[in-house]
């Protein structure tokens, strides 16, 4: 087995360590695996010029040439996969084969925003005899990126592949509890031969780092994925200088269950949904609004599901989700349980941490929550889940709408009527139908409401890393007439 890497900064082309760390725990064992460099002012300062350094080679780099050496780190990375999964897990502690699926899923990212590299056109407007209207567009500047730790590997190679495909220098500030998935992106782009200072990767305390860097005259973009509150502090600080930003931020994203569907069949899909991550995703199926004629037996089939998850350590073969992130999540989650369970809701399954260590909590399913509960309005992130009973579509839809949040949204049904009635007018910026995968590479991926602003991935994704220049061009001088009477 790989060790857990030995983990730095990297700024400029080169690795760096700092005078301060914070211990990178396992959650599976708590034991401390790592030490992840604190950057200091120095540092950011240092990243700051060589991402403007990076940003002026990089620009002038012919799109195919930026695709090749994204595709060669890609090629890397894949090569890599079971060491970089392993790294994941140990952090993390996601079972083996998801870590090496999200490995897999930021190739993707990479690969896809490479072939877009090369589709970014531009246009001639039609014009009078003369003279050209040019429509051109151009990589926005340096981009600050800030990733969260639940996809420690995709999250940041999402943001990072649209800022190099465009042709941006980037400076990524991944998560200090999960920083080996974006140290290895980086080592694959150093080994491909990424121009020096064109991708920068930082750690740190998240409150110190964003204040600095944000408001610096070379920040031309800030991309932040993390939660509503957060989001909005940082926008607020990027307005100040009129910095735009890229915002992929909290959900609670409803499940509404017709009754044409088989109900156990959508109630251990569910389950073993719920179960992916830990709950740990932004869009991780939590608020189930079932039709009254099956919510019992969707119901009893969620639960006996739920129950038989085999949870452990993400090493062990056949452990199907791991512990939660820290202990912060287990207390999060007990409190919601217990909220909900003292206004009257029922525990179908779970509800309590077990013994012994790691910060393991069972996937829980609470049943006819009522709308006062905390869980109601609050999204869990974490292997929680809600199943309440609907009298009609209407009803449902009403439930599913009623937070200010609007990233991802689930349906089952087999009605096409229905189907075009719930794509219409569920409120939220990505919709799946007997399916609950909500994000691929090749199609956009963002939120409406709270949920955030703009969208990642898909050829609209790469228009964040993009200026828009109209140029005017007339082929000839145009003398200005001469006003009458006056003096030549």
């Amino acid at each position: 087995m790989p060790e857990y890497p030995d983990l730095n900064l990297y700024i400029g082309g080169a690795w760096r360590k700092t005078g301060q760390s914070l211990p990178v725990i396992n959650p599976a064992t708590e034991d401390v695996i790592g030490e992840v460099p604190v950057a200091r002012r120095q540092d950011l300062d240092d990243a700051l010029e060589a991402a403007e350094r990076g940003f002026r080679i990089w620009r002038a780099t012919s799109p195919r040439v930026r695709a090749e050496v994204i595709l060669r780190a890609a090629a890397l990375m894949r090569e890599r996969a079971d060491e970089i999964a392993h790294s994941i897990t140990l952090e993390h502690g996601k079972p083996l084969p998801q870590a090496r699926m999200e490995v897999i899923r930021g190739c993707e990212f990479f690969e896809w925003d490479a072939g877009e590299a090369q589709r970014l056109y531009g246009r001639v407007v039609p014009s009078a005899p003369g003279i050209r209207y040019l429509v051109i567009q151009q990589p926005v500047g340096t981009v600050a990126a800030f990733s969260p730790w639940n996809f420690p590997m995709s999250q940041p190679a999402r943001k990072i592949a649209g800022a190099l495909a465009a042709g941006c220098s980037i400076i990524i500030k991944a998560a200090e509890e999960t920083p080996a998935g974006a140290l290895h992106i980086a080592k694959a782009f150093h080994d491909a031969g990424l121009p020096a200072g064109v991708l920068n990767l930082v750690f740190g305390v998240p409150a110190e780092i964003s204040t600095y860097l944000i408001p610096q005259d070379q920040v031309r973009l800030v991309a932040f994925t993390g939660s509503t509150a957060v989001g909005i502090h940082l926008t607020e600080m990027a307005a100040r200088t009129m910095t735009p930003v890229l915002m992929e931020l909290g959900g609670h994203a409803p499940v509404i269950v017709c009754d044409d569907v088989d109900a156990q069949a959508a109630g251990l899909m569910s389950a073993a949904r719920k179960a992916r991550n830990a709950g740990q995703v932004c869009t991780s199926p939590t608020r189930f609004f079932v039709d009254q004629k099956i919510f019992a037996p969707y119901a009893a089939a969620f639960a006996e599901r739920a129950a038989a998850v085999n949870i452990g350590n993400g090493m062990t073969p056949g452990i199907e989700m791991g512990p939660v992130a820290n202990h912060r999540r287990i207390e999060a989650i007990d409190a919601l349980v217990e909220d909900a369970r003292a206004k009257g809701a029922k525990v179908l399954t779970g509800g309590a941490r077990p013994n012994g260590p790691g910060y393991f909590y069972p996937v829980t399913v609470l049943a006819e929550v009522p709308d006062d509960a905390r869980v109601m309005r609050e999204e869990p992130f974490g292997p929680l889940a809600v199943i309440n009973p609907t009298a009609s579509l209407d009803e449902a839809i009403a439930c599913a709408n009623a937070l200010p949040f609007g990233l991802a949204g689930y349906a089952f049904t087999h009605d096409a009527a229905t189907a075009d009635r719930l794509m219409n007018e569920i409120e939220v910026g990505n919709f799946s139908i007997n399916t609950l995968e909500a994000s691929v590479a090749e199609v956009p991926f963002g939120g409406v409401k709270a949920s955030g602003q703009g969208r990642e991935g898909g050829m609209e994704g790469m228009q964040h890393y993009l200026e828009v220049k109209t140029v005017s061009h007339r082929m000839e001088l145009e003398h200005e007439p001469t006003v009458s009477g006056a003096k030549a």
